[in-house]
């Protein structure tokens, strides 16, 4: 017969358990705290369709994982193929005009516009536009995320 204590030493075993993966997802990556980046500090780096900045890519107080980039896609460009993976991801326009891929549907958004992309959920982008567009990448990864 199961006792309260088998229950109870079973619950602190699983408990020890899941925080020592927590940890050890985030291991190596101190947890990034309140700051500020400025624009002018950020470096550039090529790429074959545009350009990228990375901002910052760390465990949060309540993230396992944050990241911020910022993508500058040359004119009919796309960063890559259209693709699926578990995190979230919010993009923000800052200029041009994107095509953003979502399932079997096509959205045209200009600057100032918003995309969100669901866990596990087809999406990607093209620049359709003449000139360069610029958009801000905010990906998130929640503790408990399963992949």
């Amino acid at each position: 017969m199961i006792t309260r204590r088998d229950l109870m030493v079973a619950a602190i075993s699983v408990s020890t358990a899941v925080a020592g993966m927590a940890l050890a997802q985030t291991a190596g990556k101190p947890v990034m705290h309140s700051t500020c980046f400025n624009w002018a500090d950020l470096k550039v780096t090529p790429t074959k369709q545009g350009e990228r900045r990375a901002v910052f890519d760390a465990p949060t107080p309540t993230l396992s994982n944050l990241e911020f980039h910022i993508t500058t896609l040359n004119p009919g460009e796309m960063p890559h193929p259209p693709h699926r993976h578990a995190d979230e991801e919010l993009m923000i326009v800052k200029e041009g005009t994107l095509a953003a891929i979502q399932g079997d549907q096509t959205n045209t958004v200009g600057a100032g516009g918003i995309i969100f992309e669901a866990s596990n959920e087809l999406h990607g982008l093209i620049n359709i536009g003449t000139n360069r567009a610029t958009y801000f990448v905010i990906k998130y990864v929640p503790h408990d995320l399963v992949k």
